[in-house]
């Protein structure tokens, strides 16, 4: 994965952004294992969904997720995967196709009852 230092890209808030396999991440930033093994498995999902159509899916996703409880960004099925593994160094080796589908139903947050 080629790394791009830049203070443009990522927006503020966040620490890297992956753009077609290329990690922008501002000066500075330390590129823990966790993080780049998050972004790696960002780059498996892109290239299984042939780029444009993950980037589609991404947008329209976080777009029905903005009204829903929680955090729509972290509740994004992409993020979810790539969260729920970042710990794992060895899950893309076993990681089947399509795996984030997994996470587009259940809620990140357990849902609390009143």
């Amino acid at each position: 994965m080629k790394i791009v230092r830049t203070s443009i890209l990522p927006f503020r808030g966040f620490t890297a952004i992956n753009l077609l396999g290329v990690l922008f991440v501002h000066p500075g930033v330390y590129l823990s294992n966790e993080l780049m093994n998050h972004e790696r498995i960002h780059t498996a999902q892109q290239r299984e969904m042939l780029f444009v159509f993950f980037y589609l899916f991404y947008v329209v996703e976080w777009l029905v997720r903005l009204p829903m409880r929680g955090n729509a960004y972290r509740n994004i099925s992409f993020e979810r995967e790539a969260y729920a593994n970042q710990r794992n160094a060895a899950y893309l080796s076993s990681r089947p196709l399509y795996a984030w589908r997994r996470y587009l139903k259940r809620s990140s947050r357990p849902h609390q009852h009143r």
